[in-house]
């Protein structure tokens, strides 16, 4: 019985949305290169099968995302909205005034270039809206 409980608690600890994952060699790899001198991230698989490496620079908290291959994704850093272009924060206010947001995320995408994520708070599930540094909205 004891057996049992143990195995039971292990599965239930070892699931979830993002596991403990150990990058492969070409990750690292890709990951030295893109940052050098960062020795040490938390590296995480996510549910797209990404492989998320969780770091600071300079007391910043950054993600960067990998494919299994070593090919980078993107890295993201949350900001504040102080921080983010006027562009945007002059859009936010005449299309999206009344609404609160949750996140916003400045990310450097290999596919997009440098974007602003910036998550409006609904009911139900939250608003995304994607903002190019110009204010141009792009997803």
């Amino acid at each position: 019985m004891k057996k049992i409980l143990v195995v039971g608690l292990f599965l239930i600890f070892a699931c979830g949305s993002e596991s403990k994952a150990q990058a492969p060699d070409a990750v690292k790899k890709t990951f030295q290169a893109k940052y050098p001198g960062e020795n040490d991230p938390d590296w995480h698989q996510d549910d797209h099968g990404y492989f998320e490496a969780h770091f600071k620079i300079d007391g910043i908290k950054y993600r960067a995302d990998f494919n299994a291959d070593g090919s980078w994704v993107e890295t993201e850093t949350s900001i504040k909205k102080k921080d983010l272009p006027k562009a945007i924060k002059d859009v936010i206010k005449d299309k999206y005034g009344s609404e609160d947001i949750s996140e916003i995320e400045k990310v450097d995408s290999a596919s997009k270039g440098v974007f602003y994520d910036v998550e409006f708070k609904q009911k139900g599930k939250n608003k995304d809206v994607e903002f190019k540094a110009d204010g141009t909205i792009i997803g």
